[in-house]
């Protein structure tokens, strides 16, 4: 499947028109813009893992998945994993527990 390459010219004019046409640029009016937030985005991150070291930055990634299991309980982010589980590079969690007939109780998903 070959894709049009699109000129420069071209993705500015649809930046311009809002589209997103550079990975992480979300939010820029212009080609310059949306590569400049994706630069700064990227470098963000790993600013932050090499002021905090591996096992620092891999920590701060754990605090977050706590705070997740606190908001849904035991029971949601348990039945969120199961879904998580059946999700592959073609489909979503969602669409292979449909397709297999597995239950997925959503309900269990909301914040306490």
């Amino acid at each position: 499947m070959a894709s049009k390459q699109l000129s420069r010219e071209e993705l500015d004019e649809k930046a311009k028109q809002g589209e997103t046409v550079v990975p992480g640029g979300t939010g820029g009016h212009s080609l310059e813009a949306q590569e400049h937030l994706a630069e700064g985005r990227s470098k963000g991150g790993q600013t932050r893992k090499e002021q905090l070291g591996h096992e620092g930055y891999q920590e701060i990634g754990h605090k977050g998945g706590e705070a997740r299991k606190e908001q849904l309980g035991h029971e949601g982010y348990k039945e969120m994993g199961r879904k998580g589980g059946l999700s592959t590079m073609e489909k979503s969690g969602g669409e292979r527990a449909e397709e297999e007939g597995i239950e997925i109780d959503e309900s269990k998903f909301t914040n306490k």
